[in-house]
């Protein structure tokens, strides 16, 4: 095996989902059909079934992808272990929802109450999205920095807020039809290439989430946390995290507050990560790591052919 000196394990968030994502892999490993079987039984219903076949409408629910994405991307986690028992992570992070995969991957958070945070997680969204209209796009071609001046300066703190800073020149801004109506009249004033609407079920990592911020934060306060076999690189801070309270705390505010994934990927190379893996649906990470200009190389396995490029790399 290739050495690399600190591995991370980078995890997809709501959006990656697709019918079908992760069928070859599921036909041809039992061990990650057996995950998605332990999914089904501890949520008690046959998500499985909606992550293969969807309807795509069906799979997009809120309640439906964020389980979704997050059990499959565990499958994956265990068929890697299964075929590379050497491949550890030195450090994890997901997008949004992809923390609570990293916690797991981490081994900070076992699986069935991971599931089960995640499930409440997302109902709660759910609702709120419901409850509190709204909508999200993506700012190109201007930097965090411009973007966050401009939410200031249009001056809608109940209808506008930056959601994601994901990569340069890509920033996400979140809020209300009318709070991002203004911020991309601004966002164009200022220089912006695009804005492009967001397909999403409401805005989140905005202060429209708030109820369900509030409602979670009882399960994340009793949730079995506990010392991992890597380190968690968080949203909220875009930085590792090694204490436990601060976990918790970044877990809750990260429902309302935004993420940031360019600062944590790059702590991540600060840190010397010589090798990412993407691991789930997608290549969304990968394609921002390009953006982020990280030098160490990146590779992902969403499909059973990604295998080889993982073996290669590892001298295998």
């Amino acid at each position: 095996m290739a050495q690399y000196r600190q591995i991370a394990f980078l995890f997809p968030g709501q959006g990656a989902q697709y019918p079908g994502m992760g069928k070859d892999v599921a036909s041809h490993y039992p061990t990650a059909r057996l995950a998605l079987e332990e999914a089904d039984d501890i949520l008690n219903r046959k998500l499985s079934s909606i992550i293969f076949e969807g309807p795509d409408a069906l799979l997009t629910e809120t309640r439906n992808s964020q389980t979704a994405i997050f059990a499959l991307s565990i499958a994956y986690v265990r068929v890697l272990n299964e075929l590379f028992p050497s491949l550890q992570p030195h450090l994890c992070a997901g997008l949004s929802l992809g923390e609570y995969t990293a916690l797991t991957a981490a081994d900070l958070l076992p699986f069935q109450e991971a599931l089960s945070l995640v499930q409440h997680r997302a109902q709660f969204m759910n609702d709120a999205c419901e409850k509190h209209k709204g909508t999200m796009a993506v700012v190109m071609g201007l930097d965090a920095a411009a973007v966050e001046s401009i939410v200031k300066e249009v001056n809608m703190p109940h209808d506008l807020w930056a959601a994601n800073f994901n990569c340069p020149g890509q920033v996400v801004i979140s809020g209300t039809a009318r709070g991002i109506a203004a911020g991309t009249q601004a966002a164009q004033a200022r220089g912006a290439k695009r804005v492009l609407p967001l397909s999403v079920h409401g805005a989140f990592h905005s202060g429209l989430m708030r109820e369900a911020e509030e409602q979670l934060s009882p399960y994340i306060a009793h949730a079995p946390i506990r010392k991992g076999k890597a380190g968690i690189v968080m949203n909220v801070p875009g930085d590792i995290v090694p204490e436990i309270d601060q976990m918790r705390h970044n877990l809750i505010k990260q429902v309302t507050s935004p993420v940031r994934w360019e600062q944590g990927i790059r702590a991540m190379e600060k840190r010397g990560v010589d090798l990412f893996i993407e691991i789930g649906c997608g290549k969304t990470l990968s394609g921002m790591n390009k953006r982020i200009g990280v030098q160490a190389p990146t590779l992902s396995f969403e499909k059973i052919e990604d295998l080889d490029m993982i073996a290669q790399q590892l001298g295998r």
